[in-house]
């Protein structure tokens, strides 16, 4: 199993904690907290040569990020924040995203078939969001 064994299966938020927490440690406004907890984001990865897409869609707002594992790039998040990102693989189906902004913020991603379990980190509050593959 690997990265590409996820690639192409659309996943769908089912469960989110502490979302809101996390948003606000990074200064997100209330009105965009506010939109982002209201909705149930499809993430989706694709890879072609070497380069991944991660998109997510939802009804508030749809973002992509393209990547190739271990190089920095800039990314401006949905809510708004301009940072610096780099993605690294660990193991089969995790990967680590460090975002380098105001704050230093940590997502990991670990991808299985049914699943993809996202953990958000910034400062001191953990936010643990669940994605269920839709059939």
């Amino acid at each position: 199993m690997g990265l590409s064994d996820f690639c192409g299966i659309k996943y769908k938020l089912d469960k989110s904690e502490r979302f809101d927490e996390f948003m606000k440690c990074l200064g997100v406004s209330m009105l965009t907290r506010k939109m982002g907890n209201a909705v149930s984001p499809v993430v989706e990865m694709t890879e072609n040569d070497g380069e991944y897409t991660i998109s997510s869609s939802s009804t508030f707002k749809n973002s992509i990020i393209k990547f190739k594992l271990g190089q920095e790039f800039d990314e401006d998040t949905p809510d708004g924040r301009k940072v610096k990102s780099i993605i690294t693989q660990d193991g089969d189906n995790k990967l680590i995203q460090i975002q380098k902004g105001d704050k230093e913020s940590k997502i990991i991603r670990e991808f299985a078939k049914d699943q993809i379990l996202m953990t958000l980190s910034v400062d001191d509050v953990v936010c643990i969001r669940t994605y269920k593959a839709l059939s």
